[in-house]
């Protein structure tokens, strides 16, 4: 069984919006620290917003002002609000969830992800 299920992505035009979503199941930790990256053809995954359990973020210089990462822990649900999107955001999305901060991105899970498509 898939421990985390992404959904929300698609195909906008340039300046639009998308709400991402990540549902992990009960498998995964509810403490974890969680974290969307995105991938392209080509290239590694790419951190683009981080939250902990307790609340507190981080984001990619290049999203900074318009993408927004939140948690519902009772949900086990995390979002990422992505405003004002540009055709450099297009790429396979993906949600992960690890232990601490430390391990973000190298130890824990991920999901199947979701194709975001930014048109000019």
């Amino acid at each position: 069984q898939v421990q985390l299920v992404e959904s929300g992505g698609g195909l906008v035009e340039a300046g639009g919006s998308l709400r991402l979503s990540c549902v992990a199941a009960r498998s995964v930790a509810e403490n974890a620290v969680m974290g969307w990256y995105r991938q392209t053809p080509g290239a590694e995954r790419e951190l683009v917003a981080g939250i902990s359990f307790a609340g507190s973020t981080t984001v990619a210089d290049s999203v900074k002002g318009r993408f927004t990462i939140s948690r519902d822990n009772a949900k086990k649900t995390v979002y990422l609000q992505m405003n004002n999107l540009k055709p450099e955001d297009s790429g396979r999305y993906y949600c992960m969830a690890a232990d601490y901060w430390s391990t973000l991105g190298k130890s824990g899970y991920w999901g199947q992800g979701t194709q975001v498509t930014v048109s000019s």
